[in-house]
């Protein structure tokens, strides 16, 4: 079973104990073995964070970062305590500008589950949740209901 996380760039560590948790419950109840991440923020640096810390409790997931941009026109070896890379098959004629969304809606579209962390109206993380719901994905929003509320106001 594959987890791939979306989430706003300016997450707070106060979000970290959520992620852990949330982290432990789809590895032991819905089976998750392995994790992808981006690379543009704060959730993303947490949520690897996160998985890493998992690994040494759980040592049979694995996790993966994912690639927006050709790795032939930018090198990016898997960080220290990922296991590997992964660009999205037919992303090579995606305008640059697009690369970061259509590789996240490709995570999207082939993940089992999405853990996130969107709650600013009008953000592209939002839109994606918005997008996973409607395609069915079983998706675990982080964010405290006070800032869902305070979204919708």
């Amino acid at each position: 079973m594959l987890c791939f996380f979306i989430g706003h760039r300016n997450a707070t560590t106060q979000l970290m104990p959520r992620l852990e948790s949330a982290i432990k419950k789809h590895i032991c109840d819905y089976n998750v073995t392995d994790f992808v991440v981006g690379q543009y923020g704060a959730f993303d640096r947490m949520a690897a964070r996160a998985v890493i810390n998992a690994k040494k409790i759980y040592p049979g997931i694995s996790l993966s970062i994912l690639l927006p941009y050709h790795p032939a026109e930018r090198k990016v070896y898997a960080p220290e305590g990922y296991d590997s890379t992964f660009y999205p098959p037919g992303m090579e004629n995606v305008p640059h500008r697009f690369a970061i969304s259509r590789a996240n809606k490709y995570m999207i579209m082939h993940c089992d589950y999405l853990m996130a962390y969107a709650w600013q109206p009008g953000s592209n993380s939002k839109h994606l949740v918005e997008f996973a719901r409607r395609h069915n994905i079983i998706t675990t929003q982080l964010a405290k209901e006070q800032e869902l509320l305070n979204a919708k106001a």
